[in-house]
């Protein structure tokens, strides 16, 4: 057997071909860990049943299990690696402690193994990460690890979470006192695998985990989050650990398990992160969708929010600063762009956009994102970062990006790191708010490695890497720790001016804004101002950080636009000049927004009734997001139709003379709500849009069958022929598409708006429930805050009174039903 060998290396600057840019970035020590690190030789397979030692070691996913997940940290001196020993037989979780002042290093072997493929120990697990955390209060060692969704059955009773921690300072006793016995053993199985984090053993609040993660806030307090549930049902959870007590508290929820259930049309999981950078507890996501009918193979959308409350558990908002619903239901709320519009497929799941994405924000707060979208129709590959420079509105997506592992911030600058195309490390560095990366590291000889995990402090970056220079037949392959300082400084900087929005040929939409953004620096003195010049002509100027104006375009036509800045003295230099293009708006384009849909004949508006073969509705307002419409263009046989999406619900479909409901009732050519996502180019879920620029009116066609969306007399909608000479049926067929970032006119707003009124609000002794432009209202209900109900009532008049005394001081939730099972909510706050 192989031993466990030691060997430091320190390299001169001579054996690099190192790119440098206003930073000396250089490697300072490459150490040899291990020629042990477990790897996977054989075929992915998840039914092996190749047991024997002499026989390739089978695996499930992918080949290299270490370094892997959050398997990296730092603490003083020390930086502790996770790992498994190889092969096949043996698979013993490792945890490994090197001194960067010393160069010694001491390992500890646990007892644990790894547990394999759904307890199957000779087939390798890569989601079965061994995390680790180190908290400075205390000087104690966490660990979570091994796990990948596993519930109290079968080969996981009362080991389906997987925790070991350390006595207070054990992080920086000296190497011979390092040793297994300063882990704390279970008092039940007397091993050092806990299946708590609290001390008592609770199945339903610790199962199902997996991908965890350790991070610090600015007071050193330790957090773990990881995912509950699983791939198409997960929840991304989080918990703090109190060094006084030397205990975990109870984990919180980011968003929701059951979705589906909770008002979303599918169940979703999450495959993100929470971090904590500048100052607060943030997440960036994909979705996992689970409809099974998308172009998504995996997952879909790039997603980020953050939390106000300095513990995560409230105050979480959208980039936009909009409070969003917490636990989260609906990730819409907190979507920044959808990556798979960057790429032409619409078939189904043709779309992959996993690998490759992470986030982070600077100190400044600008948040950067990077993610990979795959085509593999068309077989086209895209790397894309999305930023959004701090005090700009919305984030400027670009695709001209070279792709990367993983993000750092350190002040206002910007790293991505990850291998290049022969296996060795490279560093791209960018201020922050913007994607002008310059390469300022790359190793171009030494060794190549197949895979690194990141870990950066105090302005260096500890790289953990496995080697790529062995056969793959063997089941122990050798790592490697490389550190390198990034030379992160606040150095001179030079007199510029950089115009980062809007970008060259760029195109607007007449009367669409247009944020005129630039960054300034200084080389001596200050900024004293930044002009933004139209045309050569100035429209606006800032004297502050950001340096930004939103400009609307007076007409349609090119517009050169340049951004000038003034440093202390009165000099001042120009950045580059743009072009940009002012398009006269098509109005009759549907695809760019989402619409309430107003019926020209009855003025009443369109809304989705939720679940599948259910018939719309129609409705005295547009407000509430199930009266909200989009569009997708859809192709057939090289003729464009559309279809028509409920933003709470599938896509419309139009049912043809012969339908039936569910219990057997005809509803011939009746329109209904589906579940169905949009793509979907069944002849009865595509339609044609017929645009009347005179009237600014809209008629939708089921696909080319002369039947149109109909309003008819007895509140149904269908889908029929009309006489086009009659002006009534005519003009039910008829159909405004009002943007939702419009307001309705103020006698739409009091007139259709049904409403819930609370006085008093705040109430002390009772309080008055008032309906208004709500005639159908058959009982109200009050919920606590908790989801209790704590009072219902049927009602038969617009007001209710109620005592108050039964009632405690708190927050609660009023529902009323209407007579069709519509809800209306308001808040009630009881002092």
């Amino acid at each position: 057997m192989k031993k466990i060998t030691f060997v430091r290396f320190v390299f001169s600057i001579i054996l690099f071909t190192v790119f440098v840019a206003e930073a000396q970035v250089t490697l300072e020590s490459e150490t040899h860990i291990t020629d042990l690190a477990m790897y996977f030789t054989g075929i992915k397979d998840q039914n092996s049943t190749r047991q024997s030692e002499t026989e390739p070691y089978d695996y499930a996913y992918g080949r290299a299990l270490s370094p892997h997940g959050d398997c990296i940290k730092t603490y003083k001196q020390y930086v502790f690696m996770t790992w498994y020993r190889g092969g096949k037989l043996d698979r013993h979780m490792m945890l490994t402690r090197y001194n960067t002042d010393t160069g010694t290093m001491k390992t500890i072997e646990f007892p644990h193994q790894h547990t394999g493929f759904k307890g199957k120990w000779w087939i390798g697990e890569t989601h079965n990460t061994i995390a680790i955390g180190i908290s400075p209060i205390n000087g104690t060692i966490h660990m979570v690890f091994d796990m990948h969704a596993y519930t109290n059955s079968g080969a996981f009773v009362n080991d389906y979470f997987r925790y070991t921690y350390s006595v207070s300072g054990a992080a920086e006793l000296p190497d011979e006192d390092f040793t297994l016995d300063k882990f704390v053993k279970d008092p039940i199985d007397n091993d050092y695998r806990h299946c708590t984090m609290d001390g008592v053993r609770d199945p339903a609040h610790y199962d199902r985990f997996t991908y965890p993660n350790f991070f610090l806030n600015d007071q050193d307090e330790l957090f773990l989050t990881a995912r509950d549930g699983t791939s198409h049902d997960g929840a991304q959870a989080f918990i703090k650990y109190n060094s006084t007590t030397e205990k975990w508290g109870r984990f919180k929820y980011f968003n929701a398990l059951g979705a589906g259930s909770k008002g979303e049309t599918h169940n979703w999981s999450i495959y993100g992160n929470i971090k904590y950078v500048d100052g607060k507890i943030r997440i960036g996501f994909q979705r996992r969708l689970n409809t099974g009918a998308d172009k998504y193979q995996y997952q879909n959308g790039v997603y980020y929010a953050y939390s106000d409350d300095p513990t995560g558990a409230s105050q979480w908002k959208n980039h936009k600063g909009e409070n969003m619903t917490l636990p989260l239901v609906k990730a819409e709320e907190v979507l920044v762009y959808e990556p798979g519009d960057y790429v032409e497929t619409t078939q189904q799941n043709k779309v992959h956009i996993v690998g490759n994405f992470d986030w982070t924000v600077t100190d400044n707060g600008d948040v950067h994102i990077i993610s990979r979208v795959k085509d593999n129709e068309n077989n086209v590959t895209k790397y894309i970062h999305s930023y959004k420079p701090n005090g700009v509105s919305e984030f400027i997506i670009s695709e001209d990006f070279g792709g990367a592992e993983a993000l750092y911030t350190s002040g206002d600058d910007v790293f991505v790191i990850g291998l290049n195309s022969s296996g060795r490390p490279f560093i791209d560095r960018a201020e922050g708010g913007t994607n002008s990366f310059t390469r300022v590291y790359e190793q171009t000889s030494g060794k190549r490695f197949r895979k690194g995990k990141v870990h950066i402090s105090d302005g260096k970056l500890y790289y953990y890497l496995l080697e790529n220079n062995t056969a793959d037949s063997d089941e122990t392959q050798p790592t490697y720790l490389q550190v390198i300082d990034l030379d992160v400084q606040e150095g001179l900087k030079p007199f510029a001016v950089n115009l980062l929005t809007p970008t060259d040929n760029q195109s607007f939409q007449e009367g669409e804004n247009v944020q005129l953004y630039a960054t300034a620096t200084a080389d001596t003195g200050e900024i004293t101002k930044v002009e933004f010049l139209v045309n050569g002509a100035i429209v606006s100027e800032d004297t502050t950080k950001p340096y930004l104006f939103d400009w609307t375009p007076s007409a349609i036509g090119s517009y050169t636009i340049k951004a000038v800045a003034f440093k202390t003295g009165g000099a001042n230099i120009t950045s580059s000049e743009v072009t940009i293009e002012v398009l006269e708006i098509d109005k009759s384009d549907l695809t760019n927004d989402v619409y309430r849909m107003r019926n020209v004949a009855t003025g009443k508006f369109l809304g989705d009734e939720g679940g599948s073969a259910v018939p719309v509705s129609m409705n005295d307002d547009g407000e509430t997001q199930n009266r909200h419409w989009s569009f997708e263009k859809v192709n057939v046989n090289g003729i464009d139709f559309f279809n028509i999406k409920s933003e709470t619900n599938g896509i419309l479909r139009a049912t043809g003379p012969n339908y039936e409901d569910s219990e057997g009732n005809p509803k011939p050519y009746y329109v209904l709500s589906t579940g169905r996502p949009t793509g979907d180019i069944a002849n009865d879920k595509i339609w044609t849009i017929h645009y009347n620029e005179s009237d600014d009116t809209f008629r939708f066609e089921s696909k080319d069958n002369d039947r149109y969306l109909y309003h008819d007399a007895n509140g149904h909608v269908s889908n029929i022929s009309v006489d086009e000479t009659n002006a009534d049926e005519l003009n039910r067929t008829k159909w405004e598409a009002i943007s939702t970032s419009e307001s309705l006119s103020i006698a739409d707003e009091v007139l259709r708006s049904p409403s819930i009124k609370i006085y008093p609000n705040p109430a002390r002794d009772k309080f008055t429930i008032a309906f208004q432009n709500i005639n159908t209202i058959e009982r109200v209900e009050i919920y606590n805050i908790l989801g209790k109900r704590v009072y219902q009532n049927a009602i038969s008049k617009s007001k209710l009174e109620i005592e108050s005394s039964g009632f405690t001081a708190g927050v609660y939730i009023v529902k009323a039903f209407s007579d069709i099972n519509k809800e209306y909510y308001t808040k009630l706050v009881i002092k």
